[in-house]
């Protein structure tokens, strides 16, 4: 596996971190926060696939399942990265 494709991991946990932060401070509803984990995975599973047919050689998956599979364990990777600074943190409301 190429360092290239290390990195993509991470990136795409970065991504989704950063789109699902700025949509919770703007929506302001703890029902949708109930619903943050899937909606990480999803993004995720969709950054994934876009991922494997626009640039291939950035992603280690060999066909659009593993690329789907891969997209959506990152996405929600955001979710234990959220709560992790959340805990360290002590909640101030990340």
């Amino acid at each position: 596996m190429d360092l290239i494709q290390t990195i993509s991991v991470p990136v795409i946990v970065s991504i989704v971190y950063g789109l699902l932060a700025m949509a919770k401070s703007a929506i302001k509803s703890e029902r949708f926060n109930h619903f943050i984990p899937l909606l990480a995975a999803v993004l995720g599973a969709v950054l994934g696939l876009i991922l494997w047919i626009g640039m291939p050689e950035l992603i280690p998956a060999t066909n659009a399942c593993a690329a789907l599979i891969i997209g959506a364990a990152s996405g929600w990777a955001a979710t234990g990265a959220h709560q992790t600074v959340k805990q360290i943190g002590g909640d101030r409301n990340v």
